[in-house]
C-alpha cells in the first residue's frame, strides 16, 4: 500500500502518463462513493475527498456529491466546474453511512441548467451516472414518466426515475440503450446503496478489512482511498450486465441483467479530459491526507 508523504508524491505515484487499463475507456463523466460498515473508522469527508481527486480527470463542466443524513433524507451538493472547485469544501458528518459523487463531461443536458448535474434527483432516488443513454425520452414516453424538472433534458434521470417507478427490478435496467455504469440511492430505504454496469464504461468495487466498500470508475481512484485512509483494498472490477445491492458495505444481493445495445456501441471513445484538474486534486489531497495524519 502506498502512502502520500508528500504532496508531489500523489502525482508520482498516480501519475497521468499511460499503463492505467482505465483510461482506455474513459470519457464523459466520472462515479464514486462508498458504502460504510455500522462499525467503520473512516473519516468520511477524508474518504469522499481522496476518491473526488481520484476521478477528477473525468470532467469539469460539474462537480458534485450526495449523502445521507442522519434523518435519512438525502443531502445533494453540485457546482459548475471541475473537482478543484469543491475539494476542500466537500464535507461529510462522521455518521453517514453512504455517499455518492460525480465529475461530468456533458453530453446530453446543459451544465448551465442545475437539474442537468449529477448527482440527479428523481422523487426519492438521488443518482451518479457514467455514460450515455440513447433511448431516455422513449422510456419516459413508455412509462408516461414526468421529469423531475420542466427543464431537464439530462439522458441519466431517465435509469433512476426508471428504478423508482419499478422499484430497483434489476431487468429494467434492459430497456435502457447505451453506455452505463450508474450507482444510486434511495430516500425510503435506510442503509442500502445500489450500483449497476451495463455496457462500456468500467466500475470498480474496494473493500476493506473493516467491511467498508468503495467504488470508482477507475482504479486508480481505489488506489488513493487505500493511500489516504491507510487500509489496504481487496478489488475487483464489476462484470457487465451486473445490477449490486449493497448495505452497510456488504453486497447482499448480485443479479445478471442484458444491457441494450447500442448502434454507437463500437465507436471510439474520446480521450481523458481534463488532467490538470487531476494534477491539482492529487497535490491538494496529499497535503491533507498529510495535515491529518
Amino acid at each position: 500500500m502506498q502512502s502520500f508523504t508528500n504532496p508531489t508524491m500523489a502525482v508520482g505515484v498516480y501519475g497521468l502518463g499511460g499503463g492505467d487499463p482505465d483510461l482506455e475507456h474513459s470519457s464523459m463523466c466520472g462515479i464514486a462513493g462508498f458504502s460504510l460498515s455500522e462499525r467503520s473508522r473512516v473519516q468520511r469527508t477524508l474518504a469522499a475527498q481522496a476518491l473526488l481527486a481520484g476521478i477528477a480527470e473525468r470532467g469539469a463542466d460539474a462537480v458534485g456529491y450526495a449523502y445521507r443524513a442522519d434523518d435519512r433524507s438525502i443531502r445533494v451538493t453540485k457546482v459548475r466546474g471541475g473537482a478543484s472547485g469543491l475539494l476542500e469544501a466537500l464535507a461529510l458528518p462522521h455518521s453517514t453511512s453512504s455517499a455518492l459523487i460525480h465529475v461530468r463531461d456533458f453530453t446530453k443536458g446543459h451544465p448551465e441548467i442545475e437539474a442537468n448535474n449529477h448527482p440527479i434527483r428523481h422523487g426519492a432516488v438521488v443518482g451518479v451516472h457514467n455514460g450515455v443513454i440513447e433511448n431516455d425520452d422513449h422510456v419516459f414516453d413508455r412509462y408516461g414518466i414526468e421529469r423531475a424538472t420542466p427543464d431537464m433534458t439530462v439522458d441519466s434521470e431517465v435509469i433512476f426515475a426508471l428504478m423508482e417507478h419499478r422499484r430497483h427490478q434489476p431487468r429494467a435496467l434492459s430497456e435502457l440503450r447505451g453506455a452505463m455504469a450508474a450507482a444510486w440511492l434511495d430516500e425510503r430505504e435506510d442503509g442500502v446503496l445500489y450500483l449497476a454496469r451495463g455496457r462500456r464504461r468500467p466500475l470498480w468495487l474496494g473493500r476493506s478489512r473493516d467491511g467498508d466498500l468503495f467504488f470508482a470508475s477507475t482504479r486508480r481512484a481505489l488506489s488513493v482511498v487505500e493511500a489516504v485512509v491507510r487500509s489496504p483494498l481487496g478489488v475487483r472490477d464489476v462484470r457487465e450486465g451486473r445490477f449490486l445491492l449493497v448495505e452497510h458495505g456488504r453486497v447482499v444481493r448480485e443479479r445478471r441483467f442484458r444491457p441494450g445495445r447500442s448502434p454507437a456501441e463500437d465507436s471510439s471513445l474520446p480521450p481523458v479530459r481534463t488532467p490538470r484538474e487531476a494534477v491539482f486534486c492529487l497535490e491538494r489531497i496529499a497535503a491533507i491526507a498529510s495535515a491529518a495524519a
